[in-house]
């Protein structure tokens, strides 16, 4: 065996371990990908957390988050921030989000989001969070949200508070 030869199987079986691990955080609901759910690390007592992820509809028909609970809260709600004559606000999603076929809806910082509210404790970076989806059409599929640093992920100043976070990004377009 040559060392350009175990240079290759080793970089390939490192290549296998990450994309593994990338992978062990997206879940699967019928047509639905959940990708990559994250919360940050919160102080005992703090009021609420915000708790993000991606849903990617692959399917023919549209569908419609409904609800979401997590056991490590007292309530868990859809929100959404959006900027109202230059103050920002955040209200209940009172429908749920929408998720139209083919597309891929964003819950992140800055915009649509699961609100934990009266997190039990402090979550700590590294934890797992349970959480349970509930889809109009699909079901319920039950995720792990994985708690990163304070400050983790935040949306960027160029994004603003409302610069497409929560609409349906179509990436079957090109465009």
């Amino acid at each position: 065996m040559t060392k350009s030869w175990m240079r290759a199987a080793l970089c390939g079986g490192l290549l296998g371990i990450f994309a593994g691990t990338a992978l062990a955080s997206d879940y699967r609901l019928g047509d639905l990908e959940i990708g990559q759910p994250w919360t940050r690390a919160t102080v005992a007592g703090q009021p609420a957390a915000g708790a993000y992820f991606s849903i990617h509809n692959a399917g023919s028909d549209p569908d419609r988050l409904v609800s979401v609970e997590s056991p490590v809260a007292r309530a868990a709600e859809l929100h959404d921030m959006k900027v109202e004559n230059g103050v920002m606000k955040m209200r209940p999603l009172a429908d749920g989000v929408a998720v139209p076929a083919g597309a891929t809806v964003e819950l992140a910082p800055g915009g649509m989001h699961v609100m934990l509210l009266g997190p039990e404790g402090a979550l700590k970076p590294g934890q797992q969070v349970p959480l349970r989806l509930t889809f109009e059409k699909a079901g319920t599929v039950e995720v792990e949200l994985t708690v990163e640093k304070p400050g983790a992920k935040a949306a960027s100043p160029a994004q603003g508070h409302d610069a497409g976070h929560g609409k349906a990004m179509n990436h079957g377009t090109g465009g």
